[in-house]
């Protein structure tokens, strides 16, 4: 062993011996519990950025801990592969997706391993690999059959750049959630996935998982959106059809005076078919499409519509109802219309001043009388009812029931639930991406493939086309098959499938990848399934982790797994953030750019901004790579792991990352130094009381560093603080004097806490454990070695008997720390309850304290 650490010298050695002996591989063993972690798989952007790092990092602790406290560990890896940066890129490098994508792959796992993480290499998997995605076309079908997969006319988010079909959940504040451009409006023949059968299952499920963050289950409820209230039926005028509304306030219906409909509802441009309004209606139906959703429904947007010429009826005040289209309407809610009650709604309110409709008062607030001719807003809280026939004087909340019961014996209504959640739209107008398994035949219809036809292989060797069309629409020899059903000719559906759908299933193919015979091995999975602890980021919250739950209840039901949900537990950590920085000429600059405050570029100072996740817009970025090759691996996993916990954002210090390298040469030095004391003997196994005070100390902070470490991993994910008790120990090594009095313990005493010291760091940074434990004289990889454990009597504090006296008389003994401040003692002795009967209500003149015999107030 040499005196100094040096990283690039033993990192690539100890990840090669890894990958050699198979240390990682796994399979299903019955006399071990069984642990499956997980992290969010990455998509192959080309290069890891420090998100993945921290994100990896903290898993790969688990990990690593988990094996070492005899657990069989299930930790693969695999690639989020389809989707449109893959496409747009290629498009833009002039090259074909598949390369891009599969170049990416090998250099980012080439960094995964360079990093040190303890994945199952033999489980990876693309979910652009045909053998991956011919059991995603498979497992459609089934859904198609079971008529949870589905076509129909609808209108749909569209981005204009993307050339593709978002869902609700992929629009982010009115923007595409891939290129940030604004989302509109677009009538489409779309397939979906029928959610929504399982709203109320995926509603109550939440209450199960006990292990996922509050904010996230909150989250995923508000998206669901369950709503208890009442359906009412308004019949058009001329009796040529019916509106239905859904509504939580039906307390209100006898002030409903006109009927609002979403631009996008069906009879919004069939109400004024043959009208004077016909044309008003049709532009203003195209002014709203080009707005999106956020737009639209914002506080501040000024409420509008138009007059469709139509009219409904009221079904208890049998009021001639005018129907507009109404820009804040949304068909996303309820059934896209709504019934319109100015005085008891604002928008409504602010829609009927502007378009002079009619206002009828309904409730009244205890002590006053609204005229609506001199109100100035709706008046939107609780009251008594007026102008509501027979339930007038009734308070609203009980008319609500009595007012729905009403409207059920006319057959005009009845009680209803609606959810906000709507079905899961995965067609993609783009090309890469896996197939939808569907064929078009004139005679018989939309024909699923059949199983023994699949997989629907995407053609590699189609060129890219610059207008983001997907060539598949082009493709004569993809297009034109024979239908499964009549033998006629047929054409092949060319959207492809939203890669959210890839991410919905592939924890579960992860326990059974080179299964041939189906997409899942129900044996292996019964054995993995569920996660055990899954990793990433809140940004999920909805999309990904909203869809797996809806998956895995498919998946179910189509009898290929039993369980209900597909993670235990959550764990979503925090960003990773640095500062900004820009020049007045230059714009953003990357962080080697700025020399000392001014740009490198051109001399001027630049401005520093505040701290901003990462992202490549800003360059605030720090490259993987240059810091491995400046500090190693270990460094940059420790700094991770020690400069905040998991769950909150990490700020990035340049600093902290020097610091992080000076400490693991601390302990590189203090086992080399202690290499010739500890080489011929081994841990302590005596009694404590046969040790000096010194080596007592040192044993009795072993072990508070097991049980410190091994609690703060295990319990709570904290290995901040999990860190800064084993620099505490290092530091304790350090301080140990020699003394001849002790030299027959010092040996056994030292190698034990040495030993502690590089397998707790171990799971935190490998490569140097792996290189320490080897020159401790070990053989096997230290990922063999057991996790230690503490002796509870050995990490007691020793205790002393305090005397306390008030005034010169004993009233009271307590027993404290022996390393106790003296300020601790002084308080301790304060808040004893004997002591307190004497000093209660008086004045502590002074505290005066004997070390480590008594403490006397004097009072007065």
């Amino acid at each position: 062993m040499i005196s100094e650490y040096h990283p690039h010298e033993i990192e690539n050695k100890w990840q090669q011996y890894w990958e050699k002996e198979n240390l990682f591989t796994v399979t299903e063993l019955r006399d071990k519990p069984k642990y499956y972690l997980l992290e969010m798989f990455p998509y192959p952007t080309g290069r890891i950025h420090m998100g993945h790092v921290r994100n990896y990092s903290i898993a790969d602790v688990v990990a690593r801990f988990k094996i070492m406290r005899g657990h069989n560990v299930l930790h693969p890896i695999g690639w989020d592969a389809f989707g449109m940066p893959a496409e747009n890129a290629a498009i833009e490098h002039k090259t074909h997706p598949s390369r891009w994508t599969y170049d990416n792959i090998a250099y980012m796992k080439s960094q995964l391993k360079r990093m040190g993480f303890s994945y199952d290499w033999n489980r990876e998997i693309a979910t652009c690999d045909v053998a991956y995605y011919r059991w995603e076309q498979l497992i459609f079908t089934r859904m198609f059959e079971k008529n949870l997969a589905y076509k129909k006319r609808s209108w749909v988010n569209w981005c204009e750049n993307c050339k593709t079909v978002l869902a609700n959940e992929q629009v982010e504040a009115g923007l595409c959630w891939r290129c940030g451009n604004e989302v509109t409006q677009k009538e489409l023949d779309q397939w979906f996935f029928r959610i929504t059968a399982y709203a109320e299952e995926l509603l109550e499920g939440c209450s199960k998982l006990t292990g996922w963050p509050e904010r996230v289950l909150t989250m995923q409820k508000n998206w669901i959106g369950k709503s208890e209230g009442t359906e009412i039926i308004f019949p058009l005028e001329n009796g040529a059809g019916e509106i239905t509304v859904f509504t939580t306030r039906p307390d209100t219906l006898y002030g409903a005076t006109f009927m609002s409909l979403a631009p996008e509802h069906p009879l919004a441009v069939e109400l004024a078919q043959g009208t004077s309004q016909e044309d008003a209606v049709t532009r203003f139906i195209e002014k709203i499409k080009r707005q999106n959703i956020i737009q639209r429904t914002a506080e501040d947007t000024e409420k509008e519509g138009v007059f469709t010429g139509a009219y409904c009826i009221n079904p208890v005040t049998n009021r001639k109802m005018p129907i507009f289209v109404a820009n804040f309407v949304l068909m996303e809610y309820g059934t896209g219309a709504v019934m319109a009650v100015p005085t008891h709604d604002q928008r409504d309110f602010e829609f009927a001043e502007k378009y002079d409709l009619p206002l009828v008062v309904v409730i009244q607030p205890p002590g006053e009388n609204l005229d609506p001719k001199t109100m100035g807003a709706a008046y939107v809280e609780d009251g008594v009812l007026v102008n509501s026939d027979q339930f007038d004087g009734m308070p609203n909340r009980k008319a609500m029931t009595s007012i729905t019961e009403h409207l059920a014996s006319l057959n005009k209504g009845r009680k209803a639930v609606s959810y906000r959640l709507r079905d899961w739209g995965i067609s993609r107008q783009r090309y890469w991406g896996a197939p939808i398994p569907i064929i078009y035949c004139a005679k018989c219809g939309a024909v699923p493939v059949p199983e023994t036809d699949l997989p629907v292989v995407l053609p590699l060797d189609l060129a890219m086309l610059e207008t983001g069309h997907s060539p598949l629409l082009y493709s004569e020899s993809f297009l034109k098959v024979a239908c499964p059903k009549c033998g006629g000719s047929a054409r092949r559906e060319t959207d492809t499938m939203d890669t959210f759908v890839e991410s919905s299933w592939y924890f579960v193919r992860y326990t059974c990848p080179d299964y041939r015979e189906g997409p899942l091995n129900k044996k292996k999975v019964d054995y993995w399934m569920p996660v055990d602890q899954y990793i990433g980021g809140i940004e999920h919250a909805i999309l990904h982790l909203l869809y797996s739950r809806f998956f895995t209840r498919v998946l179910r039901d189509l009898g290929m797994v039993t369980q209900d949900e597909p993670f235990t537990n959550l764990l979503t950590q925090g960003m990773v953030r640095k500062e900004t920085m820009r020049c007045p000429n230059h714009g953003w600059l990357l962080p080697d750019q700025d020399k000392g405050g001014v740009c490198g570029l051109c001399n001027v100072p630049v401005e520093i901004g505040r701290k901003e996740k990462m992202s490549k817009s800003k360059k605030n970025v720090v490259d993987p790579d240059d810091l491995i090759k400046r500090y190693g691996a270990d460094t940059i996993r420790l700094f991770c792991l020690f400069a905040s916990p998991p769950e909150k954002d990490l700020d990035w210090s340049d600093q902290g990352v020097d610091g992080s390298f000076r400490f693991l040469g601390r302990v590189w030095r203090m086992v080399y130094a202690n290499l010739e004391t500890i080489k011929d003997t081994r841990s302590f196994q005596g009694k404590n009381d046969d040790l000096p005070e010194d080596l007592k100390g040192l044993r009795r902070k072993v072990h508070q560093t097991i049980r410190k470490a091994t609690e703060d991993i295990e319990e709570r994910f904290h290995f901040n603080t999990a860190i800064s008790a084993i620099m505490e120990l290092v530091n304790s090594v350090y301080q140990l004097e020699p003394s001849p009095a002790d030299s027959p313990f010092r040996g056994p005493v030292l190698r034990e806490a040495i030993e502690t010291t590089v397998i707790l760091l171990s799971p935190i940074v490998p490569f140097i454990a792996e290189e320490l434990w080897r020159g401790l004289g070990y053989t096997e990889s230290i990922v063999k070695a057991p996790w230690p454990h503490y002796d509870p009597a050995v990490a007691a504090e020793e205790e002393m008997e305090i005397v306390v006296q008030v005034n010169g008389k004993l009233r009271s003994r307590i027993t404290i720390p022996a390393t106790a401040a003296e300020e601790k003692i002084k308080a301790a002795a304060q808040e004893d309850e004997r002591v307190r009967q004497w000093t209660e209500g008086k004045t502590i003149v002074k505290v005066i304290y004997v070390p480590r015999k008594l403490v006397n107030m004097v009072i007065k």
